[in-house]
């Protein structure tokens, strides 16, 4: 085990994979000078991957190969340094692990990190529900979910095919876009970005504990002020998803929508969430429902509950997700077109405190899945971008872009984020 102290807790295992000789005396390549760490899910050649639970690394040999992803990473230039810690099984966006310990909050020690984001310059991860995103947001720095089936995910453990995606986290802008050069095997991702809208979802936002003028604030004027104003549209994005995604309306029954207002949702961003977990719930029983039931490890609390809710569940209607995320992903190809945004805030407020009771996070959970879902359902790529720091906590805004524009994303964010930085300072001043 790594000494927690030096690295805020965020390894499972510290070890050195260096980059193959080819690679090591070129200072040209985009990711030379780099270190990264692995989420435990990704297999590498001779250690256990341990999917954030012991029982797990208990049933299951060493990896005899290392997952692709990893293997580009290393090629062009960068040095692993280990392992982090992950949910158990990767079902939450918490990062709280009962078992290896949680890694600690670097921007709010007092908060939950959600998920092993912070041990690295850049950090290799997964995000099927939110794992990339909400620790990027939380921990204040960048977070990229990749267009569902842009980076490979072979010798990575399933965690729900239909969402999983290989993601990455940086400190920076220019980082972020190496990462991807590497992992979205892109020749060139410097075109020219000039977005032809940057649509500002003004219901999501009010999902927000964050003031208006703080976020959707920041984010405005720096476009207005980098591509002018008449790029800057408004949507309500749960009434355009209930009029463009008919078969959300199975999910839209009476009783749902009192029980999403009393949460202060939006019923049919709340429909879309619950789609997206009953297949994630299919897909995960499918794929460790007989190891759970078999093995019956020990979950640490909350976790639990959830996942032998999954395990145990008969899971219908399954074929209404699939053309829930058909119908999604049409519909907001033809919002966006190829080089549109929309934006969203990336979580509903700042990191909760640790050890949260679970009838106050479950609220926030709600409205966090509602926004996590656009994209998760559509397959569509999202950058999270941090704010900076409000009332002592960070914030952030996500840009989101069509299926397959993640090189005009990157480049989109790496352009914007000077003039983002001086809005921020400017309101924090």
């Amino acid at each position: 085990m790594a000494n927690a102290a030096e690295d805020n807790g965020a390894f499972m295992e510290k070890f050195v994979l260096e980059p193959p000789p080819s690679s090591s005396s070129h200072p040209q390549l985009p990711l030379h000078g780099l270190t990264f760490a692995v989420k435990d899910i990704f297999d590498v050649a001779g250690y256990v991957t341990g999917f954030g639970n012991p029982d797990w690394a208990r049933t299951h040999s060493a990896a005899t190969s290392t997952a692709p992803a990893v293997l580009d990473v290393l090629k062009d230039g960068a040095k692993s340094n280990g392992k982090t810690v992950m949910d158990e099984m990767a079902y939450s966006i918490n990062g709280e692990n009962i078992h290896y310990g949680t890694p600690v909050n670097p921007c709010a020690a007092e908060r939950v990190p959600g998920g092993s984001s912070s041990g690295s310059a850049v950090a290799v991860g997964t995000d099927t529900g939110g794992s990339v995103r909400v620790p990027a947001s939380y921990c204040g720095i960048f977070g990229i979910r990749p267009s569902h089936g842009a980076v490979s995910t072979s010798g990575v453990t399933p965690m729900a095919q239909s969402f999983d995606t290989v993601g990455w986290f940086a400190r920076d802008p220019m980082i972020l876009k190496r990462v991807g050069h590497t992992l979205l095997h892109f020749p060139d991702l410097d075109a020219a970005v000039i977005p032809t809208q940057v649509i500002v979802a003004d219901d999501c936002f009010e999902l927000s504990s964050i003031p208006q003028d703080r976020i959707p604030g920041i984010l405005v004027s720096s476009v207005e002020k980098l591509y002018g104003a008449n790029v800057v549209k408004h949507a309500i994005l749960g009434d355009y998803v209930q009029d463009k995604v008919p078969s959300l309306g199975h999910f839209m029954s009476k009783e749902t929508k009192t029980k999403d207002q009393e949460h202060n949702n939006i019923p049919s961003l709340a429909a879309l969430s619950t789609a997206m977990r009953l297949l994630q719930k299919h897909e995960f029983k499918n794929n460790h429902g007989e190891w759970v039931t078999t093995v019956k490890p020990d979950f640490g609390p909350g976790l639990a509950e959830r996942i032998w809710e999954a395990v145990e569940s008969t899971v219908e209607h399954i074929e209404i997700c699939r053309s829930v995320k058909s119908e999604l992903r049409d519909a907001l190809s033809a919002l966006l077109g190829d080089t549109g945004i929309l934006a969203i805030p990336t979580v509903p407020g700042p990191p909760p405190k640790l050890q949260t009771d679970a009838t106050t996070l479950e609220g926030f959970r709600a409205r966090a899945f509602s926004l996590l879902s656009i994209a998760g359902v559509s397959g569509f790529c999202q950058v999270s971008i941090p704010l900076g720091i409000h009332e002592d906590l960070p914030v952030s805004v996500s840009l989101i872009a069509k299926h397959g524009q993640d090189g005009f994303l990157l480049n989109l964010v790496q352009n914007l984020y000077r003039t983002i930085e001086e809005q921020v300072q400017a309101v924090q001043k």
